[in-house]
Parts: C-alpha cells; sequence; structure tokens
C-alpha cells in the first residue's frame, strides 16, 4: 500500500476496537495524498471526499458568503483530524464548507464509503467522529463569538498574535487580502486597521509581511473591545 501504517494507527483512536476485517478494509482504503500550497481539499458541495488525517503541513476551513467573502472557521496542523471534508455523512450539516492548503501538505485519505461503513458499524467510530465534531464547532463557535461581539482591532490584533505564534516568528509574511478572507472583511478595512496599528507602534508594515514591533501592545488590545 506504500503508506505509514504506524502513523494513522496512532492517529485514529477507533483503529485498536475494529474487527480484524475492519481494520483489513481500512488498510486496503487509505491513500496518501499531498497537496501543494493553495490546493483545495474539499470543495463546498462538490462530493465528498472523506476523512483526512493531516500528517504535516497546514490547512484551514472556510465558508463563503452569498457576496464572496470568505471567514476562516479553524484551521489544522499536524496529527489533526478534518472531520468536514466528509460532512456530507453528517447529518444537519447543511452548509457548504471549503478546506484548503495553507502550506503543501501531507495527509491520508479514508474514502467516504469506507468511513461511513465503519461509523455505521462501530460505536467506537462514532464516538470518534462525535467528539471531532463537537471539537470543530467549539472552535467554530469561538470564530462566531468574534465576529459577533469583538471589534475589528480585537480581532485582528487576536489573529495577528495567533499567526506570529503559528509560525514561530514575529515576522509575518501574509497578504492584507489574506487577512482579509480570514476575517471575513474587506481588504481595505483591513489595511486601515494596519495602517492605525503602525501608526500607534504595534506593528511595522512592509511589502507582503507584517512585522511586530510591540506585542505586549498588541495583547492589552485583545483584552479591550
Amino acid at each position: 500500500m506504500g503508506v505509514n501504517n504506524d502513523y494513522y494507527k496512532e492517529t485514529l483512536k477507533f483503529w485498536s476496537n475494529l474487527s480484524d476485517d475492519q481494520k483489513a478494509l481500512l488498510d486496503r482504503a487509505i491513500v496518501k495524498r499531498h497537496f501543494r500550497r493553495g490546493e483545495k481539499l474539499h470543495g463546498g458541495s462538490e462530493k465528498c471526499s472523506g476523512l483526512f488525517l493531516i500528517e504535516s503541513g497546514q490547512v484551514r476551513a472556510y465558508i463563503i458568503s452569498e457576496n464572496g467573502k470568505e471567514i476562516t472557521l479553524y484551521r489544522l496542523f499536524d496529527r489533526d483530524v478534518c472531520i468536514f471534508s466528509a460532512s456530507c455523512i453528517m447529518r444537519n450539516i447543511t452548509f457548504d464548507i471549503f478546506i484548503e492548503a495553507e502550506k503543501d501538505t501531507e495527509a491520508y485519505l479514508i474514502p467516504i464509503h469506507v468511513f461511513d461503513k465503519l461509523l455505521k458499524e462501530s460505536l467506537a467510530v462514532q464516538i470518534f467522529a462525535n467528539e471531532l465534531m463537537a471539537s470543530r464547532f467549539s472552535e467554530v463557535m469561538w470564530v462566531m463569538e468574534q465576529v459577533v461581539f469583538m471589534s475589528l482591532d480585537k480581532r485582528l490584533a487576536i489573529f495577528l498574535l495567533e499567526q506570529s505564534n503559528i509560525e514561530g516568528t514575529d515576522n509575518i509574511v501574509i497578504t492584507h487580502e489574506k487577512i482579509a478572507n480570514h476575517l471575513g472583511t474587506a481588504r481595505e478595512v483591513v489595511t486601515r486597521m494596519l495602517k492605525y496599528f503602525q501608526n500607534e507602534g504595534m506593528v511595522s508594515l512592509n511589502r507582503g509581511s507584517i512585522d511586530i514591533t510591540n506585542r505586549n501592545k498588541l495583547e492589552r488590545l485583545t483584552m479591550y473591545g
């Protein structure tokens, strides 16, 4: 099969509870996929892909409004599992979710028909799926809380600090357009707010990147607004 069995068996908490036949089915069906930065793992209302297990890389899940604005719901990293790429077999999931690679990503894919079969046959798989769904919805609710109750300057400060933590540096290589896509707003609004941050000495704006110059001040901003 040419995949790292130990990796996906460790990632799938329900593996030890499967029957020998179910393990054999999963072993035969699972495939390794490579996605380049910007490539979609799952495209909204199109046919379900299946369950993705992220070995390495970074992906984001987002929705698109009627007027074409994007907003990021959550992001996934090494050893995370993407449940919404199998959303067609989840009851009451009626909105389209898009999933794309933010960095070159290696992932294992359990095809949808195999995951659906295991889901119907195994209580352990059902518990696994429910726990994943609850975790993802918790992340989605955090995003919705920000959108509804927080001012944009606070949301932007939170995003910049999170992005800095993800990259492990205060130099964030990202465009204003991409930030707008994450936050569900217009690029012009992000640009104006970033210029305000720069005037206040919190960041320094460069072509294609942003430097955090006063982390303490940016962190204080996240506590208000």
